[in-house]
């Protein structure tokens, strides 16, 4: 028996050739020699942009987008939203001047909505003067790169279908996220990386708040626009790496013979799935070797890491993702979501909401710090920020470290920084209780309509044709671009 590394080679390819033509029902031989293999391969090695040809509208502001989801609802009053007269109607209940008829979730509707004040301190920093709570001592050194918009609103008060609207524009699952628009409209840069990446944060304990994978799917668009979750384990992506014994140049042939199959396949049907299939098998065989480099944070300088803090060290944290998205954004991959869990705090606000701080605050301010050292953040729109708010009422005995905050849907504060963004500058603005916008409200529509504005798509014409309707990010409610926030 020949066991040298030719006959083992040998024996490889014709296993793999055998098992390949044995499953493939209908395949003729003659559709080998068509010649399509060695056209197939060499286009697959150069693949064409996959985006529209009709978008940009016009410039882009920015090329690419980090998308620092902090899911759980963050609060408002404890982090930007400085409400000092609330200190003297403790324990008073809410007007119903202010609550107009509100709702408020099962969890505290059967308790009196008795005023809580901020349990931290507040400060103004900057030549803007922004106000921060204490919990977030980073962010005082980046006040002047960001635009706080202290008025977003929403109209949803559950998790669920609250974050699924600040995501995909809508509360019922089954319509596509910002960041597969996003790949859909304008493609990405690098075609060894997918357009649209996602980070989830390896939590120290285990997170009792679940992330779904429609937050980052394509949801009507053909799947190939889908988020492409990293995980911070040995293996990034799960079965990228190809079987023991498999030589490349065999799996190289076994990947072209197959889309031979799938490019005369489409051509008969024009399925768009079997398009993406193609897409994924080579994205998969260009990821083999891109997504291990990327990843490796080996070639980073120990001044990163000290930017970024020390957790930046742990592989999946949120800091170390942060310093992946700046990688992702300097390769050309066009939108990065992080996704960060727990900021859900019903009780114990005092403990729980300073150890989301912790986890966030210094990676997200080193991150729009490391990108704008680079020269990435005139290019780059970072967003921070969570699906609503929490309310101003105490839950449970506003008076214990135990108390928390229920969900908040009227008001919520979020952050943006770079990619066309007016640096220090505070936008809207709420009522003495942090409960209603009184200036400048900006629904979650109107965000999704700036976005896409700054990357250079006008939201109006930018649809897709679905059961017979012309579909878009931001639906047919009224919606529009934020200009006053444009620099």
């Amino acid at each position: 028996m020949n066991n040298s590394p030719a006959a083992v080679h040998e024996s490889a390819r014709q296993l793999a050739r055998r098992s390949f033509l044995g499953q493939t029902a209908g395949l003729s031989l003659g559709a080998l020699s068509l010649g399509l293999l060695d056209k197939f391969a060499s286009a697959s090695t150069n693949p064409q942009p996959i985006g529209r040809t009709d978008v940009p509208h016009f410039a882009p502001r920015a090329k690419n987008v980090i998308f620092l989801t902090q899911s759980g609802g963050p609060s408002q009053i404890e982090l930007f939203d400085h409400k000092p007269k609330l200190h003297a109607l403790a324990g008073t209940e809410l007007p119903d001047s202010v609550r107009q008829g509100q709702r408020v979730t099962t969890m505290t509707a059967s308790q009196k909505q008795l005023i809580m004040p901020s349990r931290t301190k507040f400060g103004q920093y900057g030549q803007s003067g922004a106000t921060l709570g204490e919990w977030l001592p980073y962010h005082r050194t980046i006040v002047d790169d960001v635009c706080f918009i202290k008025s977003m609103v929403t109209d949803q008060i559950n998790h669920a279908p609250a974050m699924t609207k600040f995501l995909t524009g809508n509360q019922l699952v089954g319509r596509p996220s910002m960041g597969s628009w996003a790949s859909y409209g304008l493609g990405s840069a690098n075609r060894n990386l997918p357009d649209f990446v996602v980070l989830i944060s390896k939590m120290n304990r285990p997170s009792d708040q679940p992330l779904y994978d429609y937050y980052w799917g394509s949801g009507f668009l053909p799947s190939k626009y889908q988020g492409v979750q990293l995980r911070s384990e040995r293996e990034p992506v799960l079965y990228l790496e190809d079987p023991q014994g498999m030589p490349r140049e065999v799996r190289r042939e076994m990947l072209d013979s197959l889309a031979s199959m799938n490019t005369m396949r489409l051509e008969a049907t024009r399925d768009p799935e079997i398009d993406t299939r193609i897409r994924q098998y080579e994205m998969a065989w260009r990821m083999q070797s891109s997504v291990p480099e990327l990843a490796d944070l080996g070639s980073e300088p120990e001044s990163t890491f000290e930017l970024y803090g020390a957790d930046s060290r742990r592989p999946g944290s949120y800091a170390a993702n942060c310093i992946l998205a700046r990688r992702m954004i300097e390769r050309g991959v066009r939108f990065v979501q992080l996704f960060h869990p727990d900021w859900d705090h019903h009780t114990q606000l005092s403990s729980w909401c300073v150890g989301r701080c912790r986890d966030t605050d210094q990676a997200s301010a080193a991150l729009v710090t490391d990108l704008k050292q680079r020269g990435l953040l005139d290019d780059t729109l970072v967003i921070w920020g969570g699906e609503f708010g929490r309310g101003v009422a105490g839950q449970g005995d506003w008076t214990t470290l135990d108390a928390g905050r229920d969900h908040h849907p009227r008001c919520f504060t979020l952050w943006m920084a770079g990619g066309g963004v007016k640096p220090g500058m505070t936008f809207g603005q709420t009522d003495d209780f942090s409960f209603n916008v009184v200036e400048n409200p900006v629904h979650v529509r109107d965000l999704h309509a700036t976005v896409l504005h700054l990357l250079g798509i006008d939201h109006e014409r930018f649809t897709y044709r679905f059961q017979g309707l012309d579909q878009k990010l931001t639906g047919v409610e009224p919606s529009r671009v934020v200009n006053e926030i444009l620099a």
